[in-house]
């Protein structure tokens, strides 16, 4: 309690400290902002996304929002604004003064089709926090059939199965779990609690305009749960200058899946967006012979749909989403008609009802464009009811989520802040055999965030956040980010903050019981806390007449408490609070080049060291490694496009270190954490890759996945013996399926 004290006065101290300098600085710099358009046949005007705005001759630079809307500090160096878009007749303009621009590209040459091309991922330049873009080219290099599969050739992200059985997948950021990661859906908290388990396959990669990828303690505006990060997926807009999106895709294992948006612009201000999602597997999988099937049959149901107004005084954004999911896995004879079994046989089924309603109002002020206010409401409805062998497990959800968000300047537009007022309502109802877990939280809150921007080179940005929880008392969320462009080249990025969390043991481990393991809470279970710290590079240099981008960061996680999952005990998930030291560390460099013309390479190293204390069951504290967490990962990755995109290549290896696994040989039985029998998995290669190919409406792609044809070959421990003491599917830390050839098409018509 001392520690956590003396870090709160640390932390507010620093806080007070610079705000109250930084307020007494009145900076003479001011901003140049503005909006980017192209004009249709028809004459009017639409904002182009995505345009490179910089100062000549410096690397000063942003780009512009969905509406076509940007803004940027004026330079020292230069007062010659570019704005260029590959597919566009780039416009040098010369700034004489601060008024508000009103630009319009126009196609170059005289192309039937207007090519736009940019870089697969970005880094966000302004952002304080240490943020990367995975745009929609880099999410076409891939399958991306759903969020699971949209981070293949992304270094910091990476996915794997849970489990060998219900098919419910994992993602790790920062060498921790991603409950530990907000993941955002156009800055609404969505994949939490019990979506935690299959939330990953329940947002169609087509459906996906971005992601952005945010590491460390993130902002305070949307909630107190991100602890090594927030994930924000932001979904096609009902105004989106495709007006038609369809894609069908289909796989050797007998996946398949058609997928389709629609975007209507009514009248001048209301439009309309439909996004649908069906898929499904029937094909029982056994590549590896132990009688099980490899993936689960299942079959999705999945829609948006979505409306906008937009007017000069407000804007408004609401929809409803409906999702119906049933799986079927365990043994091949599983519910197979006509089938008598002699002995029983172990099946896993679960069927998943998801209903959502949201809405998003901002009152616009035309004059001030740093001023808003606005409203965001969510309500959830989740509930699944699940088969393991003979065991049910029963959950269900039910959610409101408000958040009402002021913002605007102090003084000038160098002094910035956002503050409001948020309230959460959590209602949890789960049944595992004899273990009923129901609990109702109400957590209102309140929070302020200061942002002080010195010509884009100092950003300093404070925030703190406090929630009234009614089952674990008040709740503050400190957070604090710098970044400082120490050249036009170079920029150096810190954070620190703290987390908060209420676990869900049964959602987030609900892989592990697939299995024989009697599930024991040795303790209530408590609010897992953390504080993580980070720091970041980013390096920008040529060399061999080539532009390089070189990206390293830091970050440490070091909890205060946390929830222990123990499966060091053969037959036993030991669950319990941290009694001692966990954190983890992560190091990460990333090298991007572009050696040719359109031709993309990316080279990263990640280590990860993560270590918790266990021993609570047989009072001992023994820091050891964390289960099924690769300490090193290397990926590389190179695309190759030819002109206006026709033909595109991609290729992608990565490097996946050994990890800790259970030890569970039949002789052995734990009896103490001392001197405990390490096991660890070997080191596995993955190798991807697509080619696609580009006509005028749509394109047809070609890929593969786990090209080695690498496998696990006994993902299940005891698969002779479903209904021993020793079966348990839990185990899996590699490919379980082996190669996957894939092919599909897409095909869109814009307005």
């Amino acid at each position: 309690m001392k520690k956590m004290k003396t870090k709160y006065k640390i932390i507010i101290t620093l806080v007070v400290a610079i705000c109250y300098s930084l307020s007494t600085i009145r900076s003479h710099a001011q901003r140049v902002s503005g909006s980017v358009n192209e004009k249709t046949k028809e004459g009017k005007k639409i904002g182009l996304t995505g345009v490179n705005v910089f100062w000549l001759n410096t690397t000063l630079a942003t780009t512009t929002d969905s509406v076509g809307h940007f803004s940027i500090a004026r330079s020292a160096k230069s007062n010659r604004l570019v704005v260029s878009l590959v597919g566009f007749k780039s416009d040098t303009i010369s700034i004489t003064s601060e008024s508000s621009l009103d630009i319009t590209l126009r196609p170059e040459g005289q192309l039937s089709e207007v090519v736009i091309r940019g870089s697969s991922t970005q880094i966000d330049r302004l952002n304080p926090i240490q943020t990367e873009i995975i745009t929609s080219k880099a999410l076409a290099k891939a399958a991306c059939c759903n969020l699971s599969e949209s981070f293949e050739t992304n270094a910091s992200v990476s996915v794997s199965y849970a489990d060998a059985v219900t098919g419910a997948k994992q993602v790790q950021l920062l060498g921790l779990s991603g409950t530990y990661v907000q993941m955002n859906v156009e800055n609404i908290p969505t994949l939490r609690g019990l979506a935690t388990t299959f939330g990953l396959n329940y947002i169609p990669g087509t459906w996906i305009q971005s992601i952005d990828i945010g590491k460390g303690a993130g902002s305070v505006v949307n909630g107190y749960e991100g602890m090594t990060g927030q994930i924000n997926i932001e979904l096609a807009k009902p105004d989106s200058r495709e007006k038609v999106y369809a894609n069908a895709y289909v796989n050797n294992f007998g996946r398949v899946e058609g997928n389709l948006n629609l975007a209507n612009k009514l009248n001048e201000k209301w439009s309309a967006g439909l996004l649908l999602h069906g898929s499904t597997l029937q094909n029982r999988i056994d590549n590896n012979g132990d009688g099980f099937m490899d993936l689960p049959l299942y079959t999705q149901f999945n829609g948006i749909q979505r409306w906008k107004y937009e007017d000069k005084k407000v804007m408004v954004q609401f929809g409803i989403k409906a999702l119906y999911e049933d799986r079927t896995g365990g043994q091949n004879q599983f519910n197979l008609l006509n089938v008598q079994p002699l002995t029983p046989i172990y099946g896993f089924t679960n069927a998943t009802q998801r209903y959502e309603f949201f809405s998003k109002t901002a009152k616009l002020y035309q004059n001030k464009p740093y001023k808003g206010l606005g409203l965001i409401l969510n309500g959830t409805i989740h509930d699944q009811k699940t088969m393991f062998g003979q065991t049910p497990y029963n959950g269900r959800q039910n959610t409101l989520y408000a958040n009402l968000i002021y913002q605007s300047i102090i003084d000038n537009t160098n002094h910035q802040f956002k503050t409001g007022l948020s309230f959460l309502i959590d209602d949890f109802d789960e049944k595992y055999k004899n273990i009923a877990l129901a609990r109702r939280e109400v957590v209102p809150g309140a929070f302020f965030e200061y942002s002080y921007n010195h010509l884009d080179k100092f950003v300093f940005l404070a925030g703190n956040r406090i929630d009234f929880h009614n089952l674990f008392g008040t709740q503050l969320t400190p957070r604090l980010h710098l970044k400082y462009s120490l050249d036009d080249h170079t920029t150096l990025r810190a954070s620190a903050g703290r987390g908060f969390r209420v676990p869900n043991p049964l959602a987030e481990y609900y892989g592990n019981l697939v299995s024989s393991r009697t599930v024991i809470f040795t303790e209530p279970i408590r609010p897992e806390i953390s504080w993580n710290y980070g720091t970041s590079l980013n390096h920008t240099f040529h060399l061999f007449d080539l532009h390089w981008d070189l990206m390293l960061d830091y970050f440490h996680t070091e909890f205060q408490n946390q929830l222990i999952a123990d499966f060091d005990h053969p037959q036993i998930i030991y669950f319990y609070n941290l009694n001692g030291r966990s954190f983890a560390n992560s190091f990460q460099a990333e090298l991007n080049v572009i050696p040719a013309k359109r031709v993309e390479v990316k080279l990263a190293y990640r280590f990860f060291d993560v270590r918790q204390t266990v021993g609570v069951p047989f009072k001992e504290q023994v820091l050891i490694e964390k289960m099924m967490v690769s300490r090193d990962r290397v990926l590389f990755n190179i695309g190759y496009a030819l002109p206006y995109d026709k033909w595109k290549f991609d290729f992608t290896v990565q490097w996946n270190g050994p990890r800790r696994i259970p030890y569970q040989p039949d002789s052995y039985v734990h009896t103490s954490y001392e001197n405990m029998p390490i096991a660890m998995s070997p080191s596995f290669v993955n190798i991807n890759a697509q080619i696609s190919r580009a006509f005028p409406k749509f394109e047809v792609y070609l890929g593969g996945e786990n090209l080695t044809n690498f496998r696990q070959l006994n993902p299940i421990y005891s698969a002779n013996d479903p209904f021993g003491k020793n079966f348990d599917a839990g185990q899996t830390w590699g490919p379980v399926v082996g190669r996957m050839i894939y092919t599909g098409v897409r095909y869109k018509i814009k307005k």
